[in-house]
C-alpha cells in the first residue's frame, strides 16, 4: 500500500510499505476513506516530538471502513464505516476505568501515553491502519454523518472540548477568550458555546481567522498583532480579565498572552502542543488564585459530540476547506501548513 512516512525533522515521503496486519486479537485493520492532517503533524516535522521515528507513517485522524476484526472484537464487523480515534484506550487498565484514556496502560502504549497513532505505531495518513484496542478506539459512523464531519471527532473537537472548554470550567456568563483561531481555537469556540458563556473573544494574528472565528461562535475578535491588544480584552471585560484563557497554540508567546488577560480567580487552559518549555510566573499567579490546565485529549465526550454533530447541534461541515485525494497529500501538506496564504483550516483527503 502507499502511505505518508517520516524520515526525519522537515522529512516525509509518499512511498510504498508493507499493507498491516492483525498482530493482536483485539485489533482491526481499517481501509481509510478520509484522513487530515493536524497541527500536530507540523510540530512532528519539526522534530518537537522525538518519539516520532524515522519510517514511521504519519496521522492520528481518520475515517474509514473495517476490512479485518481480531478474535476477540466485539460489537464491529467487517463493512462498518468507524471515527478513527487519535487515542488507543484498551479499556481495562488503571487509567482506562477512570476514564483517562491519553494515559492507557497496555502493552502498545506502555509509555503510558493513549496518543500512539502516528507517534509510536503507523498512523493513518495510508491506505490502511491497524488500529488497536478496537472496540475503545473507533466509533460507527451514523450514515447522516458525511466524512467531513467524522474526521473532526478523530481530533479536534474532543481536543477543543475537553482540554480547552471542560477544563477550563466554561460556564454560563463567562467571559471566554481562545487565543488562536486555527482549527483546534475553532473546535474550541464551537463547543464553548454549548455552555453559554456571555462573551467569546477569539485572538489571533490573522484577520481571516478572526472572521472566521465569528462563524463558529466568537461574539468578538482582537488581532494580537495591535499593539493595545491587551487594552481591548481588558475594555470588553470592565477592566477585569476573562475568566477563562484559552492558549490553543503552542509557542511561549501565546502562553504569556493568556496568563496577561485573565482575571483573578480565573483559569488558563492550554490546548496548544508546545515544542520548548515556556516562563511560569509563579510569583504573580499564585496570589491572584489562577488555575493552570493543560493536558492530552482523553476523548471521553467522543459519543456525546458524535450525537450533537449527528443532530446538527453542532455545527461540523464549516471546518473543512479544501480537498485532496490520498495521491495528493503532500500538496494537501503545502496548503495546510501555509494557512495564512490559503486560508486553510482542515483540509479532507479522500481516498
Amino acid at each position: 500500500m502507499k502511505a505518508l512516512v517520516y524520515h526525519g525533522p522537515g522529512n516525509k515521503a509518499w512511498e510504498d510499505v508493507p499493507d498491516p496486519v492483525i498482530t493482536n486479537p483485539t485489533d482491526a485493520i481499517v481501509k481509510i476513506d478520509s484522513t487530515t492532517i493536524c497541527g500536530t503533524d507540523l510540530h512532528i516535522l519539526k522534530g518537537d516530538v522525538p518519539a516520532v521515528v524515522d519510517g514511521r507513517i504519519l496521522g492520528h485522524e481518520g475515517v474509514g471502513t473495517v476490512t479485518q476484526v481480531g478474535a476477540a472484537v466485539e460489537g464491529l464487523a467487517i463493512g462498518d464505516r468507524v471515527i478513527i480515534s487519535c487515542i488507543s484506550a484498551c479499556g481495562h487498565c488503571a487509567y482506562c476505568r477512570k476514564q483517562v484514556y491519553s494515559h492507557c496502560l497496555a502493552p502498545e502504549g506502555a509509555s503510558g501515553i493513549g496518543w500512539i497513532l502516528g507517534h509510536l505505531i503507523d498512523g493513518t495518513q495510508a491506505e490502511y491502519v491497524r488500529v488497536p484496542y478496537a472496540e475503545n478506539s473507533l466509533y460507527k459512523v451514523p450514515a447522516s454523518v458525511t466524512d467531513a464531519e467524522g474526521i473532526l471527532l478523530s481530533d479536534i473537537l474532543p481536543t477543543g472540548h475537553e482540554i480547552g472548554v471542560l477544563a477550563g470550567k466554561v460556564k454560563a456568563g463567562d467571559v471566554v477568550a481562545v487565543i488562536g483561531a486555527g482549527p483546534v481555537g475553532l473546535a474550541t469556540i464551537a463547543t464553548a458555546g454549548l455552555y453559554g458563556p456571555s462573551r467569546i473573544i477569539a485572538m489571533d494574528l490573522d484577520a481571516n481567522r478572526i472572521e472566521q472565528a465569528r462563524r463558529f461562535g466568537a461574539t468578538d475578535g482582537v488581532l494580537s498583532s495591535e499593539a493595545d491588544w491587551r487594552n481591548q480584552v481588558m475594555a470588553m471585560t470592565d477592566g477585569l480579565g476573562v475568566d477563562v484563557a484559552i492558549e490553543a497554540v503552542g509557542i511561549p508567546a501565546t502562553f504569556a498572552a493568556a496568563i496577561d488577560i485573565v482575571r483573578p480567580g480565573g483559569v488558563v487552559a492550554n490546548v496548544g502542543v508546545h515544542g520548548k518549555p515556556v516562563e511560569l510566573p509563579i510569583d504573580r499567579l499564585w496570589i491572584a488564585n489562577i488555575a493552570i490546565t493543560m493536558g492530552l485529549v482523553n476523548t471521553n465526550t467522543t459519543d456525546t459530540l458524535l450525537k450533537l454533530v449527528e443532530q446538527h447541534k453542532l455545527d461540523a461541515s464549516r471546518f473543512v476547506t479544501h480537498e485532496f485525494t490520498l495521491a495528493e497529500i503532500e500538496k494537501a501538506y503545502d496548503v495546510f501548513g501555509r494557512a495564512a496564504e490559503t486560508k486553510a483550516l482542515k483540509v479532507l483527503i479522500t481516498a
